[in-house]
Formats: C-alpha cells, sequence, structure tokens
C-alpha cells in the first residue's frame, strides 16, 4: 500500500489484521505519509515461516525497510525508528531533551501498560477457554486505572494544548489509539461507560480517531479483514455473537494460540 515516493522503496510491514499493535505502525505511516506495502497473513501462521524468520518471537507488526536494509521488530521500536528515520520536521516528535526523552517515557508506559492490561482483560473476557472472573475482574481494573493515569496528566494540561508532551501531537499520543478504540469490545461497555470519569482521555482520542491519517488506517484494516473472511472485531463470518465465537473456541472448534 503505497502513500508517497519517500521513502524511494516502499518499507514492508508484516501484520495481522485482527490486532491492534499492527495499526500503531500503520498509523505513523499514514500520518507521516511515508511509502510502504503490506505483508498481511493469517493470525494462524504467526509462529511459522517465512514470518518466524522475520521475528523469532513471533509478534506483529515486523518491518524491513530496504532503503536502510534494517529488519525490526517490536511496535515501539519500529516508531520510534520511524520518527528517529523519517520525521526530519519533527512533526510527531522533538529533539530538544526534555520533550523528547518524555516522548519516550510514554512510548514505554503504552508499551508497559496499556498494551498488555488491555489484551490480557480481552483475552480473559473473549478467548480463555473457562471463565475466571477475578481474571477479568483485574485486568478491567488495570484499565481503568490507565485511563485514571492518563486523565490525570491530560487534565493539568493547557485547554489548547491537551497532549502528553508538549503542544502537539506526537508518536507518543498516537501509540494509545489501537487499543483505546477496542475498548468497547475488551470491557463489554457503551463509549460512555468505557470513558466515564475520564472526559480529558475521551476528547483526546477522539481528535486523533478523526484524524484522515486513522481513517484510512481503519479503511486498509477493514479490507484486510474481508480478505480473511473477517469481520471488524476479528470474529470469522458466519459468527454472529462473541458468545457463540467463545462456544466455538471451548469446543475446540477455533484454535487461538497467542
Amino acid at each position: 500500500m503505497v502513500s508517497t515516493s519517500y521513502p524511494p522503496k516502499p518499507i514492508r510491514v508484516w501484520i495481522t489484521p485482527p490486532g491492534p499493535n499492527p495499526w500503531k505502525t500503520i498509523f505513523l505511516l499514514e500520518e507521516l505519509g511515508l511509502n510502504y506495502e503490506f505483508k498481511s497473513f493469517r493470525f494462524d501462521d504467526v509462529k511459522k515461516k517465512p514470518f518466524i524468520d522475520v521475528n523469532p518471537n513471533g509478534r506483529v507488526p515486523a518491518i524491513q525497510d530496504p532503503n536502510t536494509g534494517l529488519t525490526l521488530w517490536e511496535s515501539g521500536a519500529i516508531n520510534q525508528y520511524l520518527v528517529e528515520q523519517y520525521d526530519k520536521e519533527k512533526r510527531l516528535t522533538y529533539d530538544t531533551f526534555i520533550e523528547k526523552n518524555h516522548c519516550n517515557q510514554y512510548l514505554y508506559f503504552q508499551m508497559s501498560g496499556q498494551g498488555p492490561y488491555y489484551g490480557q482483560c480481552g483475552w480473559f473476557q473473549h478467548l480463555h477457554p473457562e471463565k475466571i472472573q477475578s481474571a477479568i475482574d483485574r485486568y478491567a481494573t488495570e484499565i481503568k486505572r490507565v485511563l485514571g493515569v492518563l486523565e490525570t496528566i491530560l487534565s493539568a494540561k493547557p485547554a489548547d494544548a491537551q497532549w502528553l508532551v508538549g503542544n502537539k501531537m506526537t508518536y507518543a499520543d498516537m501509540a494509545f489509539v489501537p487499543w483505546n478504540f477496542r475498548l468497547g469490545e475488551v470491557l463489554l461497555q457503551s463509549w460512555d461507560e468505557v470513558f466515564e470519569g475520564t472526559p480529558h482521555v475521551r476528547a483526546w482520542h477522539e481528535k486523533m480517531v478523526d484524524l484522515p491519517s486513522w481513517k484510512r488506517a481503519m479503511e486498509h484494516r477493514a479490507k484486510l479483514m474481508d480478505e480473511q473472511g473477517l469481520q471488524w472485531n476479528g470474529v470469522p463470518k458466519g459468527i454472529e455473537t462473541f458468545t457463540e465465537y467463545e462456544e466455538k473456541i471451548q469446543k475446540g472448534g477455533i484454535k487461538y494460540d497467542d
């Protein structure tokens, strides 16, 4: 999927379309207007060749940049590389000492706090073979805690600069979008319930999902999901509800290897 002619050769992005993490990178690529292409494949093959030769950890995304000869995995490392290598105007980052380190700080918070807790909640909510309510409650509580941390940070910012770092959106803000975008299905709550008590987080999130770059990313996702016979929430076509999906998983009709 080529966005522009820069860099000269398209960056190859390996993804399985259902999960949130690949879309951290696609969102950034789209916002920067970089030249890239998808290598989309089924989640069932994430720990098989040829992908395991690209990323021995068997996780997406991974990139291969023919312009520099670099193969890289881990979404945080990928996004840091992209802004350092290609965001020459510092649109989505900073080169000042404090702000640069704060961008790193919030990216690592997203990777160590938001992503794992949200992912575990989704696993125990929908995919674990047996319902363990205490595990669901633990991770749902952690999600609310993470949202609360973000609310504390954003609510302390000036009204015209409610971003994590400085007075503009950076790649650190953008990293939170794909997981927050999926919170309704993770928590089984309405949008109002998801963001109850965190109005600044909601406004921050909604500013970003209204960007043309995010909308383009989601258009790509919808197309790739359709090609694999999947609905928007990752459930195969023909299965109407998560309950039906969970029953099939428990009966062994669907294999899901995290």
